[in-house]
């Protein structure tokens, strides 16, 4: 596996995430979750592990979509485990993220939250 560039900070991980699926670079993508990750995606289903989420992205980023950077909403920290969250463009729902420190102090993505559009009334 190539070496590539870690989070060091909670926050960075959604940069990355933009910057590797925009290359197309689903092993890239898949380098931000943990071992075991689990990823609610495609909606209404999950996929478990990294080399199932590494898969999948092969798929998405075939289509070459465009991801642009979102503002991070603030980080919430408690010891080796941070919630991370961005508001969508369209301002429908929310994304999330449950991240964990590695031995390194790197982070990477324990679960994954993506699309989550409240029910309507």
């Amino acid at each position: 596996m190539p070496e590539y560039e870690k989070a060091m900070r909670p926050e960075d991980i959604t940069r990355l995430f933009v910057a590797r699926s925009n290359a197309g670079d689903a092993a890239g993508v898949a380098a931000l979750y943990e071992v075991d990750a689990v990823l609610a995606y495609p909606p209404g289903s999950q996929t478990v592990g990294r080399e199932a989420i590494r898969a999948l992205w092969e798929k998405v980023l075939t289509n070459r979509p465009h991801f642009e950077p979102e503002q991070p909403l603030p980080t919430l920290i408690s010891g080796d485990i941070a919630l991370t969250s961005t508001p969508p463009r369209d301002g429908s729902g929310a994304r999330a993220q449950v991240v964990r420190r590695q031995p390194d102090g790197s982070w990477l993505r324990l679960l994954d939250q993506p699309e989550f559009v409240p029910p309507t009334r």
